[in-house]
């Protein structure tokens, strides 16, 4: 009788051990699955954005509308800012129309809200607008509490009196670096010389905003529209 119960017994203990093997071979290849299903997604995305053409690119001829855009941030009255930056002046506007994006080249834009005009080297049609900060893994204070979040975006004419709201857009510190917003109504029927960033907030920084890259996207207009 007991030598029954123990063969019973190695048995169930056999079955259960290869119960919670295939639990574990079942949970690997749903891992596995996930992330073969993010890096397509990931690639897709990449083709996407590498397709797309950057109307807002310094060597393309791209520049800062300096007149209409926010001051940048001055830390003299910060102790801790200026024993950082004792060697070093902030960046310019323009640095946000470079691809350099590595920790700290960033802009920083007065304050937690602020604007930025671009003046594109053609009129565009414009499609989409790309906003791209480092990830919290990349910042050296650890942190991303400067990154832009409410963003508007306004195509503007040629002598800048007036302004076409063509979307307002959060960027998510929780998603990837770089995001891309389409514009409504895109492509747009008119085409721009301008297109102005109002960031309305950041994500904890009352002293400044740091924006690392803009990308704007579109088509060029053809010249029997420049009329």
């Amino acid at each position: 009788m007991l030598g029954n119960m123990n063969a019973l017994l190695a048995e169930q203990t056999q079955q259960l051990q290869l119960l919670v093997e295939a639990v574990a071979q079942l949970r690997a290849e749903i891992s596995s699955a996930k992330k073969e299903a993010n890096q397509a997604v990931s690639e897709t995305a990449s083709e996407v954005y590498v397709q797309m053409s950057d109307w807002a690119l310094k060597s393309s001829g791209a520049t800062i509308d300096l007149q209409r855009t926010s001051e940048t941030y001055d830390c003299k009255e910060n102790w801790g800012c200026r024993v950082l930056w004792f060697f070093r002046t902030a960046n310019p506007p323009d640095t946000i129309l470079q691809p350099d994006v590595s920790p700290e080249n960033c802009w920083p834009l007065q304050g937690h809200e602020g604007q930025v005009v671009i003046r594109l080297p053609a009129r565009v049609h414009l499609t989409a607008v790309t906003v791209q900060h480092i990830s919290k893994e990349a910042s050296p204070s650890g942190t991303v509490i400067s990154a832009p979040r409410d963003i508007a975006v306004f195509g503007v004419d040629a002598d800048g009196e007036e302004e076409t709201l063509l979307g307002m857009f959060m960027y998510d510190v929780a998603e990837e670096a770089i995001q891309i917003f389409p514009l409504k109504n895109a492509p747009l029927p008119r085409a721009f010389s301008y297109i102005k960033l109002l960031v309305k907030s950041n994500w904890g920084n009352p002293a400044y905003t740091c924006i690392y890259r803009v990308q704007v996207h579109g088509k060029m207009a053809k010249p029997e529209s420049l009329n």
